[in-house]
């Protein structure tokens, strides 16, 4: 959940869409001032804030990442400014939070837009003091010095419309604003990333470099993008993995590049919604034609904030239609274990995913001598 981060970060591109990200990330690593990122999931918002304080007077110190959506509210606050020894159970030590392992850095709150309004009135309290006072402890403990850099994939105006986020955080929070185009906005950057992720890849045991025919290139330029680079790095991975030959033809590329239905143009009718439904289907195409379990194909790529709570409870829902409502038959359905039933319900539980299933039941039909 909590991450030092120390990788060397790139975002590729030579778009006119690319190097306007590029311009706008050297000037927000020239100030100190705070930065909201906003973009769909997958564009690469983690490295944009990454390129910040690599870039930034900050870049000596850590740059230490929090991911909101993966951490329960229960859990959030000690995350950030930490506890203290017997404040609940389980606190055997005294432990530092992410804000104070940042000191003199910068922190990363990735999709602070899953926050809880709890939450958010503790982290504008810090964004106004820089004062820690950690879980169980009875006065404020230190005053931390270091930078803020939020990002989210969800809208925010509509959110602080709803009540579902603090105003005053939010105009906190957005002093610089940097807005990730999705790769479908920037396909000339394509063949680019083709080839970066494929040389990345083909540099692992049991993985071999391929090149693109014309006809597969223009399919993968043509296709939507609905899960944007992150997408694109995991097809050309599984191509790099796959037995075709050095040349990959479209008969090669995965079922949803090979369907032109599948390559929606930007700015359509289902513009909104296209993207989320085609991630979906594709995942649960993996699950319920290609025999993947649940555990790989949604799972990980969740707590790897690859896919959101609204797209991991679309999917449960999914399961759950097909099932009557039934949750033990979704675990098989999905590719996990009979014994993963209670797991796959902690799961859900835990971050607030768990789709109601009464609704799903089908009424049983009427006994003879009810009729």
């Amino acid at each position: 959940m909590i991450r030092i981060d120390d990788r060397e970060p790139r975002f590729l591109g030579n778009s006119v869409r690319a190097r306007a990200i590029h311009y706008e990330i050297d000037a927000a690593a020239r100030s100190d001032a705070k930065v909201l990122i906003t973009g769909e999931t997958g564009v690469g918002k983690d490295v944009v804030a990454r390129l910040i304080h690599q870039g930034s007077a900050r870049s000596a110190a850590p740059l230490a990442t929090l991911n909101c959506a993966g951490v329960p509210d229960s859990l959030m606050e000690s995350e950030l400014f930490g506890h203290v020894r017997g404040s609940f159970t389980g606190a055997y030590r005294d432990k530092p939070g992410i804000l104070a392992a940042a000191a003199h850095g910068t922190v990363f709150l990735d999709e602070v837009g899953e926050m809880s309004l709890r939450m958010q009135a503790a982290l504008l309290r810090f964004l106004e003091t820089g004062e820690i006072q950690p879980v169980g402890a009875d006065r404020v403990r230190a005053t931390v010095n270091v930078r803020v850099i939020a990002a989210t994939n969800r809208e925010l105006d509509p959110e602080i419309a709803a009540g579902a986020f603090r105003p005053d955080l939010y105009y906190r929070l957005n002093v610089l604003r940097i807005a990730v185009p999705p790769l479908r906005e920037r396909k000339e950057d394509i063949p680019l990333l083709l080839d970066h992720f494929m040389g990345s890849c083909s540099r692992q045991p049991g993985a071999a470099p391929r090149g693109f025919s014309a006809e597969a290139l223009a399919r993968l330029v043509e296709y939507n993008w609905p899960g944007n680079i992150r997408q694109l790095k995991n097809i050309v991975e599984r191509l790099a993995f796959s037995r075709c030959g050095a040349i990959v033809e479209p008969s090669d590329l995965p079922s949803e590049l090979r369907d032109t239905r599948c390559a929606i143009a930007p700015g359509g009718d289902d513009s909104t919604s296209a993207p989320q439904l085609a991630v979906e289907a594709e995942l649960l195409s993996r699950m319920l034609q290609g025999g993947e379990s649940f555990w790989s194909v949604v799972h990980y790529p969740f707590m790897n904030h690859d896919l959101s709570r609204a797209h991991l409870k679309s999917i449960v829902t999914q399961g759950l239609q097909r099932t009557g409502g039934n949750y033990r038959m979704v675990v098989q359905l999905f590719n996990m274990p009979a014994g993963h039933y209670k797991r796959f319900l902690g799961f859900l539980q835990k971050h607030q995913c768990r789709v109601p299933y009464r609704s799903f039941r089908v009424p049983s039909a009427p006994t003879a001598r009810a009729a």
